[in-house]
C-alpha cells in the first residue's frame, strides 16, 4: 500500500506583476579605508501588497476583509491565495514612495492611488534579490540623514532593526514560498497582530477588522522579536528605545504569550514592550529638538543622525556596554543632552535600571525583564 501526505503550498508568489527592488547605494566606512559605495535595494513589506486567489486577479483580501470564499480557514486560505509584485510605477503610485535610485527615498504617509487609499508603508534595506540586509553594529557606528519637516506632531518616522530571518522565514517555513524578496517574516516586540501572514501561513483565524484603518485587522496570532529602535521621531520630538524579548529570532505568539493591551497583558508578554529608551524632552532637555533656530537640533533642516554601539575593549569582539547618539547639522557634532534624573546621555545597563525606577514599573515581571539581554541583540542584528 503506497500512501502520501499532500502539504499544502501557501504564501504563493504572485506573477502577476513584475517585481521591481528600488535600487539604492549605501557607505561602508573606516578610518583606514575610508568609505566605500555598496550598492543594495529596498523592497516592500508583504503586508501592503497584493493578495489574491492564485493565478488569477481576484481577491483575497480587500479593505479589510478576507474573502470566504477563497479564505474558509487558514490552511485553505494559504494553498488557495498568493501575494504578489510591486512594480516601478507602483512604487509611487499606489504608496506614495519616491526614490532617485541613488541614495534618496522618500515616504508620504497618506497616498490616494487610482484604485485605493493607502496609509504609510514599511520598506526593507535587501542584501540581494532574496535576503535582508544584516548588520554587524558592535563597535561600529550607523549613520543617516534625513528630514522630518514635514512630520507633525502624532506621527512616527521609524527607522528601527529586528531580529528577522535573513531570507524573510522561507527556508525555515516550507510554505513560505515568497520569501524576503517580497518582504515577509516581520516581527517586532510588540507582537503584533495586523499581519496578514505569518510563518508562511494565512493569519485568518478570529480576523477582526480594524473601526479606525480600512485597510488593517488583526488575527489570532501575534509575531515577536527583539527590536531596536534607531530612530523614531517627527518635527517634534525623538527617542531611541532597546526592546528585548524572552524568545530568540522571530517567532509567532498566541495568547498571553503576546503580551496584548487589549487583554491588560502587556507587561506579562514575552517582550519589553516598553523597552528603555532616549528621549530629550522626556528627561528634561526641552530645547533641544524642534523646528526653529531656537533649538540646538533644527527639525526644519536636514539632520543625519549618528549611532555608535560602544563595546567594553573597543573591538567587534567586546560585549557591549552603550548605545550613544549623536547629531551633524550644519557641519557640527552635537551630544545628546544629559538626563534629568542623572549623568546619562545614553543607553546603557546602569541608565536602563535607573530610568525604569524613575519612572515607575508596573509589575515584578517588567523590572526582570526590563533590560536582560539587549546587548545580545546589538551583536545579531
Amino acid at each position: 500500500m503506497i500512501s502520501s501526505l499532500l502539504l499544502p503550498v501557501g504564501q504563493n508568489f504572485g506573477h502577476e506583476t513584475e517585481e521591481f527592488h528600488v535600487p539604492i547605494t549605501i557607505e561602508q566606512c573606516s578610518k583606514s579605508g575610508g568609505c566605500q559605495d555598496q550598492s543594495k535595494m529596498v523592497t516592500m513589506d508583504s503586508n501592503w501588497r497584493w493578495t489574491h486567489k492564485t493565478g488569477t486577479t481576484n481577491n483575497c483580501y480587500t479593505g479589510n476583509l478576507w474573502n470566504q470564499t477563497y479564505c474558509p480557514d487558514d490552511q485553505q486560505c494559504t494553498q488557495n491565495c498568493a501575494i504578489d509584485g510591486v512594480d516601478e510605477k507602483t512604487w509611487k503610485s499606489t504608496y506614495g514612495v519616491e526614490f532617485d535610485k541613488q541614495t534618496m527615498l522618500n515616504m508620504s504617509f497618506v497616498t490616494k492611488g487610482e484604485y485605493s487609499r493607502n496609509v504609510g508603508s514599511r520598506t526593507y534595506l535587501m542584501d540581494d534579490d532574496d535576503n535582508y540586509m544584516q548588520f554587524k553594529l558592535l563597535n561600529k557606528e550607523f549613520t543617516f540623514t534625513t528630514n522630518v519637516a514635514n512630520m507633525p506632531c502624532g506621527l512616527n518616522a521609524a527607522l528601527y532593526f529586528v531580529e528577522m530571518d535573513k531570507d524573510g522565514g522561507k527556508s525555515k517555513y516550507g510554505s513560505n514560498q515568497a520569501g524576503a524578496k517580497l518582504g515577509t517574516g516581520y516581527c517586532d516586540a510588540q507582537c503584533p497582530h495586523d499581519l496578514k501572514w505569518i510563518n508562511g501561513e494565512a493569519n485568518n483565524i478570529d480576523w477582526v477588522p480594524s473601526k479606525t484603518d480600512i485597510n488593517a485587522g488583526t488575527g489570532k496570532y501575534g509575531t515577536c522579536c527583539a527590536e531596536l529602535d534607531i530612530w523614531e521621531a517627527n518635527a517634534i520630538s525623538t527617542q531611541m528605545t532597546v526592546h528585548n524579548c524572552l524568545v530568540q529570532g522571530q517567532t509567532r505568539c498566541e495568547g498571553i504569550m503576546c503580551g496584548d493591551n487589549d487583554k491588560h497583558q502587556r507587561f506579562n508578554g514575552t517582550c519589553d514592550k516598553d523597552g528603555c529608551d532616549f528621549n530629550p524632552y522626556r528627561v528634561g532637555a526641552t530645547e533641544f529638538y524642534g523646528p526653529g533656530s531656537s533649538f540646538k537640533v533644527d527639525t526644519e533642516k536636514d539632520i543625519t543622525v549618528v549611532t555608535q554601539f560602544i563595546t567594553d575593549d573597543g573591538t567587534d569582539n567586546g560585549k557591549l556596554k552603550e548605545m550613544r547618539r549623536l547629531y551633524v547639522q550644519d557641519g557640527k557634532v552635537i551630544a545628546n543632552p544629559t538626563a534629568s534624573y542623572g549623568s546619562y546621555d545614553s543607553i546603557s545597563n546602569e541608565q536602563c535600571t535607573t530610568q525604569k525606577n524613575e519612572f515607575t514599573m508596573s509589575t515584578t515581571l517588567r523590572r526582570k525583564v526590563a533590560w536582560r539581554a539587549w546587548a545580545k541583540l546589538c551583536a545579531v542584528v
